[in-house]
């Protein structure tokens, strides 16, 4: 704790400690300010500017210190000065003093307070920022909310001090002269409660929801403003219209048609989008054709001798194929019109924000959810129209097992495609511009997928950037730049794997000019809201996290907005975002790493665990990896976990739910674990965080006392024998 602050405590201990030891509370009753009226109005005769000033300090410090007794010393400015001076001296002396016991609040608590609950405190900081103004406003103009209260908590918030004062000002002014007045009649008051009128009280709660109310018509005439150039329908087809039927689009059409709202869902492909056709779905079923490939690599690891397994990749091909037909029937046109949607097949444009055309029909919507996705990012690379390049749309349609595969990118799927098929028999080499695999990850988890990489045969090649592709036969070759030099690296096909590229355009958003961030996906609000505010977006066009589930999350808010907005939006919030890299070792992670704590000067803690002293992973022949855990310092709270390892993806979980309902490391610790389950590690990493926290100062005094225990026993084992 700085000077500073110790200095403003011991203060306000001393002046509490005066308080309650000198009964100074006496004179802050009503009595003994009716009995002492006529000195106090002789006082004021005397020397009107010497009493004014007493008067003005004693009222800022009882605010300032929070000391009860401000309604006393209103009045008492009322019946003593009058209504014009009272206003003037109360309403500044008011203010001053509750700026002031902002001030203490924010300097004592408010870095404790924002470091010990910032994650849950964060939708409110940025609400504050936003319109803090506008609630401190509404609060100051409703006496039954108490004033120190708000003075202490606006203080552990983002609000400036400048902003505080002068909303405070004003907003206390109409109750100031109220009470002013009031205190004109002092010597008649017989009681504080009942002093202001219900009536008197509603009014005021009107005029504080002024604000608010004034809000909602700058929105709606913002909203009007934007919409006023389109025709709205007298008539609508449909309550929302959703383009697109991948996972955000699935997801938000069936909560419209589960509210029994009429949904229009359009797809001009396939049913399922990217997850199923031609992203989740099928790289996991690949990464499992060759993880099983790999263990028989492995066999001897497992005492198993003379054990073949040749690959068959059409098989493997068609495997994959027959996987997506399976899970096809979960999201056909079939069952979700079962389920109440109506599904149409074609190419979509949206032509107003109340009119989208498909199949030469146009449909007339209330609201448009956006929910188009991405596709693969095909870099402006010289030579590249030229190699007949894979991407990770396309690489499904191969039946013939490349020899020779250069994977571009260090990313998820670059890594988890080129480890899927190294472990198939393709000879791969993997290239990256980024210095390390996995770039989003902590130094030691990218060094650790990269070691397992090379140990397995991968060739890896970052910090290198392609610059050319030159034609070869039936395969090509690839030029990059690194440190070392120019290198080059012949391969018969060549899969792109470099990040996705939201589908933004063809469907009409150019010419309602929508604005875009500068990745390239629709901007869009905390409620999932375009610059129109009856169009809405979710998912992979929208990003910032471009998973499935992400996409299933952001969907319910969308919906959620576009059907009842106009009533009350619901803010997505991205507190507890999780994704796992399905590569062997898997890498999962929920949360903030070393690497994004420091960048946002987050102060964090780390406790680690080692797969290698885990008995199910010794079993298994797995023991490698780690659970990372970041807590706030000195306490258990987390703040992001990694995990590396066999079924890291799974293991995540625990760590999600903790996170999600607000679960430290100590209910971890104390849950009772299956022997053996890799789920252990959660356990001991938690155990590893309490270990370290052992108050060992005490352990020497437990020891004499334990020593002291067996000296002082009246029956020793010698005497029994």
């Amino acid at each position: 704790m700085n000077r500073s602050r110790l200095a403003i405590l011991l203060l306000l201990c001393a002046v509490f400690a005066a308080y309650f030891l000198f009964d100074l509370d006496r004179f802050l009753t009503l009595d003994y300010v009716q009995s002492q009226l006529a000195s106090v109005e002789r006082l004021k005769n005397d020397n009107f500017f010497l009493f004014a000033t007493g008067y003005f300090a004693i009222y800022v410090v009882v605010t300032a210190l929070s000391i009860p007794g401000a309604i006393l010393m209103t009045l008492l400015g009322g019946a003593v000065f009058g209504l014009a001076w009272g206003v003037v001296l109360v309403s500044f002396a008011s203010s001053i003093g509750a700026t002031l016991a902002f001030l203490v609040a924010r300097i004592l608590l408010r870095d404790w307070v924002q470091d010990q609950f910032g994650d849950y405190l964060t939708p409110i900081n940025r609400g504050i920022e936003k319109d803090g103004a506008f609630y401190l406003f509404s609060l100051r103009m409703v006496p039954i909310f108490p004033f120190f209260m708000i003075n202490l908590l606006m203080g552990l918030t983002p609000i400036s001090t400048g902003a505080f004062y002068l909303v405070s000002q004003a907003g206390m002014f109409l109750g100031t002269i109220v009470f002013v007045n009031a205190g004109s009649e002092l010597a008649q008051i017989s009681s504080l409660s009942g002093l202001v009128s219900g009536s008197v009280l509603l009014s005021f709660a009107l005029i504080g929801l002024l604000p608010l109310l004034a809000r909602l018509v700058v929105n709606s005439i913002r909203s009007n403003r934007i919409l006023r150039p389109f025709k709205k329908p007298q008539q609508f087809d449909a309550n929302v219209v959703v383009l697109g039927a991948g996972s955000a689009g699935l997801v938000a059409s069936l909560i419209v048609a589960g509210a029994k709202a009429r949904v229009v869902l359009v797809e001009k492909h396939r049913m399922g989008g990217d997850c199923l056709n031609t992203g989740c779905v099928p790289s996991k079923s690949l990464i499992r054709s060759g993880r099983i490939a790999s263990y028989f690599n492995r066999a001897s690891e497992y005492g198993l001798k003379a054990v073949q397994g040749e690959v068959d990749f059409p098989a493997v091909m068609e495997r994959v194929q027959g996987v997506i037909r399976t899970i096809e029937p979960h999201d056909s046109v079939e069952r979700f019109t079962s389920l109440g949607v109506e599904c149409e097949l074609g190419e979509a444009r949206i032509l107003s924000p109340y009119e989208v055309s498909v199949n030469d029909r146009v449909i007339r919507t209330r609201s448009i959810i956006v929910a188009t996705g991405a596709r693969p990012l095909v870099p402006p690379i010289p030579g590249l129209d030229q190699v007949d390049y894979l991407t990770s749309d396309s690489v499904w349609d191969l039946r013939e097992l490349p020899p020779r595969l250069l994977v571009i990118g260090g990313g998820p799927i670059g890594c988890e495609l080129a480890q899927a098929f190294h472990n198939l028999g393709s000879q791969v080499t993997q290239v990256d511009q980024a210095p390390c695999l996995l770039p989003r990850e902590d130094a030691d988890v990218s060094e650790l997928v990269r070691q397992r990489f090379e140990q397995d045969g991968i060739r890896v090649l970052t910090d290198c950037k392609v610059v050319g592709f030159t034609k070869a036969g039936s395969g090509g070759v690839m030029t990059a730049e690194s440190n070392a030099g120019q290198v080059q690296v012949e391969f018969d096909r060549v899969l792109l794997a470099i990040g996705r590229k939201a589908n933004v355009e063809g469907f009409g958003l150019e010419e309602l000019n929508m604005p875009l961030t500068r990745q390239g996906t629709l901007e869009v609000n905390e409620y999932l809201q375009t610059a129109y505010p009856n169009i809405y977006a979710c998912g992979d066009v929208v990003g910032p996290y471009q998973f499935t589930h992400m996409a299933s999350f952001q969907a319910w808010y969308a919906a959620l907005n576009a059907l009842a907005g106009w009533l009350r939006k619901s803010k997505v919030n991205y507190r507890v975002v999780p994704w796992a890299t399905f590569i062997d070792p898997e890498v999962a992670r929920v949360g903030l790493n070393e690497q994004e704590a420091r960048d946002r000067k987050v102060p964090f803690e780390v406790t680690r665990f080692d797969l290698s002293r885990l008995d199910r992973a010794l079993a298994d022949q797995e023991a490698h990896g780690f659970v990372k855990v970041l807590t706030a310092p000195g306490r258990d709270r987390i703040l992001g976990v990694t995990i590396v390892g066999h079924h890291a993806g799974e293991l995540i979980a625990e760590f999600v739910f903790a996170m999600t309902h607000g679960l430290g490391l100590k209910k971890i610790a104390a849950t009772t674990h299956i022997y053996p389950t890799l789920m252990e590690a959660n356990r001991f990493a938690a155990n590893n965080w309490r270990n370290a926290r052992l108050p060992e100062k005490l352990f020497p005094y437990l020891e004499r006392f334990f020593r002291w225990q067996r000296r002082e026993s009246k029956v020793r084992p010698e005497q029994e024998s």
